[in-house]
């Protein structure tokens, strides 16, 4: 039995409202690792009421349960759920914001194409509503299709485009930001599950002088999972890098 079945079971036997003083005794708050799996257990069980209350809670780890059981609900065909998350969106709460990347990923184990649809809207917000997107996207078990990874390629650099585009006096909001630590890692996940596609993009993207997106680049370029796709592309286009001698951001 794995964690999330032990939350699951323990949750069942629960009157549901006890369910907020489980999660409070459980969450693993205040600590470097919230609860993730009981996140999960959480958002599989609840009613609709309860994920709403919990999404609008003042509590981080509660906000963050809500979010993801908004997820299930969005998958289910909930007509309200996917304007709940683009809110939650812009949280300031980080572990909120990874609540609503764990609802999309729900979506996409449902339904990949309401996925892509979604994130392909998405893409044209704000900075954290395209963090979102990308980071929903960008899940490994996602990205097994062809058409997916190429989904996933597809929008991460039509954000990062629309991050180039932005002026200096921009960079170094909280916001524009936190998107960029996404796509330092973002980028990797979708050329690792489409190598042959992805390698030629970042390649492109080698040729450019901006210092962010150099750091975008080079983030990317230390994950491992871009050694196992291909060692030799890899090692040519940090060569590409480094040669370029971009001020680094």
């Amino acid at each position: 039995m794995t964690k999330v079945d032990e939350h699951r079971k323990a949750l069942a036997a629960l009157d549901p409202r006890e369910w907020r003083g489980y999660l409070a005794a459980n969450s693993n708050l205040p600590g470097p690792r919230g609860n993730l799996e009981l996140v999960e257990a959480f958002a599989d069980l609840a009613e609709p009421g309860l994920i709403r209350a919990l999404a609008a809670a003042d509590d981080e780890y509660e906000a963050t349960c809500g979010a993801a059981g908004l997820g299930r609900l969005l998958a289910e065909g909930d007509p309200q759920a996917a304007d709940e998350l683009r809110a939650l969106a812009t949280d300031g709460r980080w572990r909120v914001r990874e609540g609503v990347a764990m609802a999309l990923q729900r979506l996409g184990d449902a339904d990949m194409d309401g996925l892509v649809a979604l994130v392909t809207d998405w893409a044209a917000g704000p900075s954290l509503v395209q963090r979102a997107a990308a980071a929903g996207i960008c899940e490994p078990r996602l990205l097994r299709t062809a058409d997916a990874a190429r989904a996933a390629l597809d929008l991460i650099e039509t954000i990062t485009s629309t991050f180039a585009s932005l002026p200096p006096s921009r960079r170094a909001d909280a916001d524009v930001r936190t998107l960029r630590q996404a796509l330092g890692y973002c980028w990797s996940v979708a050329v690792a599950a489409a190598p042959a596609h992805g390698f030629t993009r970042l390649e492109w993207w080698a040729t450019t002088d901006d210092p962010d997106v150099g750091w975008i680049l080079r983030e990317n370029l230390k994950k491992k999972r871009l050694e196992r796709a291909d060692a030799a592309r890899l090692d040519a286009l940090r060569a590409i890098v480094e040669a370029a001698g971009r001020p680094r951001a």
